[in-house]
């Protein structure tokens, strides 16, 4: 009896031995997988409710085998729900560790700096990977553009937050030097988001916002485009068209032609690029600038510099105008629109001549230079979002795969 028992003992682990070989074998062996595929693991899945729909999906050929690596590894209890990517030929052993690390496929959404909380949150809503409600628009210029990543299914409101948090992380990290004309990290914020409406040039947001600080210690106005826009549309963030003569002066809390220093609040949501900029603002005595024809600004320290840019400007434009057939060039969306007749603001300094009809990229009054035609105004290239020019509004190519972003023309 001791004999036969010993017997079916030693058989009895031969299998058992033999059989954890073949789950080992199995489980280490690649797998039918032919290419590389994600695969969705619903929520208050079990260990049985996975098995199938690794084996339905082709990622597995014996469920059985799965189950009992699964359960001898320990990994059985560690499994989680979420989004996964397996590699091509991806072994059963690989899969068990894939799903039990919670590592799921990662996703990015890029914000553009100088969009409005509004502008944001659209975007948030339409992105089809994140769920949850938006109750709550976010209060202008608290939020940090950036790339965030997330994993499918997670909450809008939780990226909000997380832009929140990394905009106070950025604005704790910036020290307002002594001697600007700003003083609290609110105002610093409200500075920037017109410096980054004002150019999209990372080379020239220092030097524009350098013009700003240097008006504002000689108590000049402004006199920013985008700031008249704002005043209009408020969170909208574009117009859609040119600015109207009868809206430069139109008043309104945010319209710097008509107040004095800075506007009650952001006009957007600024990058820290743009923030940094404003404490480390180039040291000229740079007061005005105007669009240069290139893309970027041409820049003055006095009216009459400030009027041979316009005059060089002014000339482009008609060139454009005629090669378009009349039509306004497409970067005159949200920028001031020509009057029909002349302008007889004096915004510019004491010492100096009458201001004019004509105004720089940020809507600064210059007298009319010599030779200019009575009544135009030079309309300037601006970063606005919401142009045809913005690539964002395309919906034929996908954010999170940068070489299908097409290429902007000037």
């Amino acid at each position: 009896m001791l004999s036969g028992l010993f017997t079916i003992a030693l058989v009895g682990a031969g299998v058992v031995g033999a059989g954890i070989a073949i789950v080992s074998n199995q489980s280490k062996a690649p797998g039918p997988l032919a290419s590389d595929r994600t695969l969705i693991i619903p929520k208050e899945s079990g260990l049985t409710e996975i098995t199938e729909l690794l084996q339905r999906e082709g990622l597995i050929e014996h469920p059985l085998t799965f189950r009992i690596a699964a359960i001898v590894s320990g990994d059985w209890h560690k499994l989680k729900a979420g989004e996964y990517l397996f590699k091509a030929r991806v072994s059963p052993q690989e899969i068990l560790g894939v799903i039990s690390s919670g590592k799921s496929v990662e996703y990015s959404i890029t914000i553009p700096e100088g969009l409005t909380s509004e502008q944001i949150v659209e975007r948030l809503r339409s992105n089809e990977l994140l769920t949850g409600e938006i109750a709550e628009v976010p209060k202008e210029g608290s939020i940090l553009p950036d790339t965030y990543r997330f994993p499918r299914g997670f909450s809008r409101k939780g990226i909000l937050d997380v832009m929140a948090r990394s905009q106070l992380a950025v604005l704790k990290n910036i020290r307002i030097p002594a001697g600007l004309p700003i003083k609290t990290t609110d105002e610093l914020v409200i500075l920037a988001s017109i410096v980054e409406k004002e150019t999209g040039r990372a080379d020239e947001r220092p030097r524009v916002a350098g013009v700003f600080i240097n008006r504002l210690n000689q108590k000049m106005r402004l006199q920013s485009d985008p700031t008249i826009v704002y005043g209009l549309v408020g969170g909208k963030g574009t117009l859609g068209r040119p600015i109207l003569r009868s809206e430069i002066t139109q008043a309104t809390p945010y319209n710097t032609y008509v107040i004095n220093g800075l506007p009650p609040g952001p006009i957007a949501n600024p990058g820290r690029a743009a923030m940094e900029a404003v404490v480390n603002h180039s040291r000229t005595k740079d007061l005005y600038f105007v669009a240069d024809g290139s893309g970027g600004h041409a820049f003055a320290e006095t009216l009459e510099q400030h009027n041979r840019n316009v005059g060089r400007w002014r000339q482009i434009e008609t060139t454009r105008s005629q090669q378009q057939g009349g039509k306004p060039p497409a970067d005159s969306v949200d920028k001031v629109e020509p009057p029909a007749g002349p302008d007889n603001r004096t915004e510019a300094p004491a010492t100096t001549q009458p201001a004019s009809d004509n105004a720089g990229s940020a809507g600064v009054p210059v007298a009319q230079p010599v030779g200019a035609v009575a009544g135009t105004r030079a309309r300037a290239f601006d970063a606005s979002e919401g142009t045809t020019r913005d690539p964002l509004l395309n919906k034929s190519f996908d954010l999170n795969s940068p070489k299908q972003v097409p290429q902007l023309k000037p």
